[in-house]
């Protein structure tokens, strides 16, 4: 058991001060002056701010790129690395290269940092359509293994497979059902690139069909002024945007665009794209720029809004925690600090540094230095 003491509590609602118990792993108590019991450790977090952890929805935590040759290819994240970042439950999944990286080695990522004490999950597919699997049916992959939730799919980009509507209607609908069936999310993150049909196929299928919108979640939907504006109207129909955390003021600007528009900001996420490629291409569509994304973007965007932009802690954080929570069907066990919910949470200093990780009630991270280390 692990009593925190005087913090400033985010549920991500502001509590002003509370203690929180944690025992098992779970939340067990909030409240004003919980009584200390003897011969349990406890934390004195006065002056300092307790949050839940940090959800990232869409790392490549095997690693992505590749798209300039082998070399290209972007090594796979360490925990240590999402430590730092603040993530606490991290989603991966494949990117442009299907064919030399494998829904079984993002399955195996997963459970090497569920052994480290991250919560992890994963999606199958990737850009390409048909889906690569490890049971060669998306809906057996989500069904009968742990870590998958939903399917992976590139939309509008030149890397693409460029399905028909039909073929996005039945995938939609595969996931859908192996979703129900095994009471996971059973959704379609939709990876959006710059071409000009942008989200219309989505909006087509939702005319045509009963299909819930919250089965399809696109992603970089930042990425151009036009692909925001579809998603804006996505958003107003009762579907979730996920914003990209390019930069700190470019995500900024896409915010305050959704908020002039109407869109509640409970119908938005940040997502890192951690350990993925960014590219840039001529007119030819020759490689002229290719990196990586950082890990730690969700947590740098909540501080640049909060101590640039002088948004409030709470309207910040539900962006990366309560939000992603409910997207990924893990609303109230993460996402949220209150009884019962996994104990994932993030302590931090006055200036916004991040003092200690505990993930599932274990201290990942103490006063800023990491106690679990990488095997090699």
């Amino acid at each position: 058991m692990l009593q925190v003491k005087n913090a400033h509590v985010y549920t991500p609602k502001d509590q002003g001060i509370q203690d929180v118990w944690i025992a098992g792993g779970k939340i067990e108590a909030v409240g004003k002056n919980l009584p200390m019991i003897d011969g349990i450790s406890y934390i004195d977090a006065t002056d300092k701010i307790l949050t839940p952890g940090l959800i990232d929805r869409h790392v490549h935590i095997t690693g992505g790129g590749g798209e300039g040759g082998f070399c290209t290819q972007a090594p796979a994240v360490t925990a240590s690395r999402l430590i730092r970042g603040g993530l606490t439950t991290v989603v991966g999944l494949l990117g442009t290269d299907g064919i030399t990286r494998s829904v079984e080695a993002l399955v195996a990522k997963a459970k090497a940092l569920k052994e480290q004490g991250i919560s992890a999950y994963c999606m199958t597919g990737a850009y390409g359509y048909p889906s690569p699997t490890i049971t060669d049916s998306v809906q057996k992959d989500i069904v009968f293994i742990e870590e998958i939730i939903g399917c992976k799919l590139a939309l509008s980009d030149h890397r693409s497979s460029h399905v028909t509507l039909e073929e996005l209607m039945r995938l939609a609908s595969d996931v859908r059902v192996a979703g129900m069936l095994s009471k996971k999310a059973g959704i379609l993150t939709l990876h959006l690139g710059d071409e000009k049909q942008g989200l219309q196929s989505v909006m087509d299928i939702l005319d045509q069909t009963d299909i819930p919108i919250k089965t399809f979640q696109p992603t970089h939907v930042n990425r151009n002024p036009f692909l925001l504006q579809q998603a804006i109207g996505f958003a107003k129909r009762g579907g979730t945007i996920d914003i990209t955390c390019d930069s700190g003021e470019g995500v900024y600007q896409a915010l305050m665009k959704i908020k002039e528009d109407g869109v509640c900001i409970d119908r938005v996420t940040l997502s890192s794209d951690g350990q993925g490629s960014w590219s840039k291409y001529d007119a030819q569509g020759n490689l002229l720029q290719i990196g990586v994304s950082d890990v730690d973007t969700i947590y740098k965007q909540i501080v640049y809004l909060v101590k640039q932009k002088n948004w409030s802690m709470e309207d910040a954080l539900v962006l990366g925690c309560r939000n992603v929570a409910k997207v990924l069907e893990l609303y109230p066990q993460k996402g949220v600090i209150q009884k019962d919910s996994d104990a994932d949470l993030l302590l931090w200093d006055k200036d916004l540094n991040l003092d200690m990780v505990i993930a599932q009630g274990h201290i990942l991270m103490k006063d800023g230095k990491l106690l679990t280390k990488e095997i090699f």
